[in-house]
């Protein structure tokens, strides 16, 4: 059986902030697997489990295991787990019991790390019926007299992460009495009573990942009873951690026990509407997420022909009450926050969980929003009534898609002159979002070639609208890339126009040369103008495919534009991966702009007059 050897020093160097010192471990760590594979696996045990070791040295070396199981790559996965179930049973069952043991030793981050690596050694072992004593090996822990808090919680995080890598395996690896033993010490650990709040939070983590095994749990009234409750108490903890993760558990039961919720959902409104006027913005963000949640289950009954699976419409019974929370929410944007589409907040969350209520309840939310987009979308009597102006726009632009065309054809009429004059608001948040909000009337309530869908552009009102986006792309980048997306969704509700001409004729040159001159915008941030290229190419892709056959001769001169822009692309800056990532996006676009103009009906293109062009390009394709 292959012996440890002292690691500890090389470990170390592999954290030292000197690069060369650095660089040498790593290249040692990774020739001693390479030569030495049972050997590697031992010492790197030994040196997690030994409580005399250096922390820093036992958390890396719990981590180096752990990669030697597992990689993002499949086939690379398999390789790794092939290697590990290859190994001498002995040395195998030695590494088990040293994590094992590293879970009764401080520190706990040390712990934590031997949690981690035993969920990657249970995720081979187990479906292998090769670790036949981990679970009992890992409950006794919880019973064990007198209580460590430090251990109970280690454990149960070990629970949780075993459960969570049993839910990616396709066979029902775990057994019904091991479930519902995990489950017994898992909601135990969550009761209020728990005395520490680090064991009652990794109680409730391990929940969120176990809780798709807890079908026969659920069938009990008093069994589920019993988890709700522990749940339910967990959202009004003194420990935020605890409140939050009590509503990803919320989650995970919708998802999986939809048709047992009934009973529960007076009291889930209750402390859910709670959390996202009163708690913190980390537990308000999971309680709107509740709620997201269950209209995605509910869309998905919408669609589905399974007549055993019941909607009990819980979303339109709750939108009279919830729908107000969440407009009450919309007005605590972050300023500064409108360029950044990562961002989320509440205002966000809140935003999209009421696009969700209107795409699952449909025509009954209009009744219960318009009142405070009519009270508010112009409101201007305070400096801080943008956030009023914003949450309106945000809240009328949410419920575009759901709701019929004709039961919103009025509302959407009316409302395009205030969005029209809201693209000149003095707040950039209020234009970001009027530009988004005009895209979406536009890809919801704009179709002139559907008889189903009342008029909105006509050849007397497009004029103002053209004006309102082409000034628009001047605008700061984040809403210009709006205003083209905008122009976009105008063109495409023109493609099924019939006849020689359409309304979009008059304007189709001056969009294109516009959106031409608006891609070679330069922002001091080269995303940002990348962003905004792709964005304006995409625009002239949608306009290409809306083109009427008066138009055809303006589709026709594009082709040597695209072709010169293509081969400025040869000429980026490619000293890195995102520069490379980015030139390649661009050669993408710009190869897509041209595909769509020569696959455009009757569109004449000469390519003889071209070919120095498409030479060129060649030659620098085949230099790079």
């Amino acid at each position: 059986m292959a012996a440890p050897v002292e690691v500890t020093q090389l470990l170390l160097h592999a954290q030292d902030p000197d690069i060369n010192v650095r660089s040498l471990a790593e290249q040692k760590i990774q020739q001693f697997q390479e030569q030495n594979y049972p050997g590697f696996l031992a010492s790197l045990a030994a040196e997690l489990s030994t409580a005399q070791k250096p922390a820093d040295s036992r958390c890396l070396a719990g981590l180096v295991l752990k990669n030697t199981l597992d990689a993002k790559d499949e086939a690379r996965k398999v390789e790794l787990q092939a290697r590990w179930s290859a190994v001498d049973n002995t040395l195998r069952n030695q590494i088990r019991e040293a994590l094992l043991t590293t879970l009764q030793t401080e520190p706990q981050d040390v712990r934590h790390t031997a949690a981690l690596v035993i969920a990657k050694v249970a995720a081979i072992d187990l479906p292998q019926k090769a670790w036949p004593n981990l679970i009992q090996a890992l409950l006794a822990n919880m019973s064990a007299t007198p209580q460590h808090h430090g251990v109970r919680q280690a454990t149960l995080e070990t629970l949780g992460y075993v459960c969570e890598e049993m839910g990616a395996v396709s066979d029902e690896v775990l057994a019904p009495d091991q479930i519902n033993m995990i489950l017994t010490a898992v909601v135990a650990g969550m009761r209020p009573e728990e005395p520490s709040p680090d064991t009652r939070l990794a109680a409730t983590k391990a929940l969120q990942n176990a809780i798709e095994f807890a079908d026969h749990n659920f069938e009990n009234e008093q069994e589920r009873n019993y988890i709700m409750q522990m749940v339910c108490q967990g959202t009004t903890a003194n420990d935020e951690r605890i409140r939050k993760y009590s509503f990803t558990c919320l989650h995970e039961i919708a998802a999986n026990y939809y048709g047992k919720l009934p009973a529960y959902m007076t009291e889930i409104f209750n402390i859910s509407v709670k959390a996202i006027k009163e708690d913190t913005e980390e537990v308000g963000l999971q309680a709107v997420e509740f709620w997201s949640t269950l209209c995605d289950i509910e869309l998905d009954l919408q669609d589905t022909d399974d007549v055993s699976e019941v909607n009990h419409h819980f979303i339109k019974a709750v939108v009279p009450h919830l729908v107000p929370v969440l407009l009450e929410q919309l007005t605590k944007q972050e300023e500064g926050q409108e360029s950044d589409d990562t961002a989320w907040n509440m205002a966000m969350a809140s935003g999209t969980c009421l696009g969700l209520l209107a795409r699952t309840a449909q025509d009954d939310v209009v009744s219960h929003v318009m009142p405070f987009v009519t009270e508010n979308i112009g409101k201007n009597s305070k400096p801080d009534d943008w956030r009023l102006r914003e949450a309106a726009t945000f809240a009328f632009g949410s419920i575009l898609e759901g709701p019929s065309p004709h039961s919103l054809a009025d509302i959407v009429r009316q409302a395009m002159g205030f969005l029209l004059v809201a693209m000149k608001d003095p707040h950039p948040y209020v234009r970001d979002t009027t530009a988004w909000t005009i895209g979406r009337v536009f890809e919801f309530q704009h179709d002139a070639g559907n008889a189903d869908v009342p008029e909105l552009i006509t050849k007397d009102t497009l004029p103002g609208v053209a004006q309102v986006l082409i000034n628009s792309l001047q605008d700061q980048v984040h809403i210009a890339v709006r205003a083209c997306d905008a122009i976009g969704r105008l063109a495409e509700g023109f493609t099924g126009y019939a006849g020689q001409s359409s309304p979009l004729s008059p304007f189709f040159k001056e969009f294109v040369t516009v959106l031409l001159t608006t891609a070679q915008r330069h922002d001091p941030n080269q995303m940002d103008s990348t962003r905004l290229q792709i964005s304006a190419f995409e625009a002239i892709n949608d306009l290409v495919r809306a083109a009427s056959p008066d138009t055809l001769d303006t589709v026709g001169q594009l082709t040597p534009v695209f072709l010169q822009e293509i081969v400025k692309t040869f000429g980026m800056a490619v000293g890195n991966g995102e520069q490379r990532e980015r030139q390649a996006e661009l050669q993408g676009q710009l190869c897509g702009v041209l595909q769509v103009c020569t696959l455009v009906k009757d569109c004449v293109i000469v390519p003889s007059a071209y070919a120095h062009v498409i030479v060129s390009v060649l030659h620098l394709s085949l230099a790079v």
